[in-house]
């Protein structure tokens, strides 16, 4: 069979388009490459939007902050000292970008201004914490991305 540079630009057409294919197909149907959206409620949390808001305002008026630190025990939320920690009510969520399997939510049950979230429930990486809690009737939002 002579071989032509007619028979090689075919060739090369043929090789492209078949790695291309492989590339796409691999892609589609490797669980690894998979991207959900963020949550499975999108549109009800956009709604949500407005009084998240208020929420943040209501944060920004406080003296003190919530601060976060990383210990051996696990990672500690501290609540301003001016509150007393028996009226905090609300929830933490931890949310987990690269693996929605490790997101979780815990209640907030306060003895003193800490509130511990044990190791083994935290891997190594990224993190995006949100704590939305009330006091006194007022309510109150607290968000950060973290690396534990």
């Amino acid at each position: 069979m002579k071989f032509n540079w007619g028979t090689g630009i075919v060739l090369a057409f043929i090789g492209f388009i078949s790695f291309i294919l492989y590339f796409v197909i691999s892609m589609t149907v490797n669980k690894k490459y998979e991207h959900d959206l963020v949550t499975e409620n999108y549109y009800g949390q956009e709604l949500e939007f407005e009084n998240e808001l208020h929420k943040q305002r209501n944060a920004q008026t406080l003296k003190t902050d919530l601060f976060w630190s990383h210990t051996e025990d696990g990672l500690v939320i501290t609540f301003p000292e001016s509150m007393t920690p028996s009226d905090i009510t609300g929830k933490v969520f931890l949310y987990r970008p690269s693996n929605k399997q490790l997101d979780f939510e815990s209640a907030i049950s306060l003895s003193d201004h800490n509130l511990l979230i044990p190791d083994k429930r935290l891997l190594g990486g990224r993190w995006n914490i949100k704590v939305d809690w009330k006091y006194q009737g007022n309510a109150y939002i607290f968000k950060k991305d973290i690396t534990y």
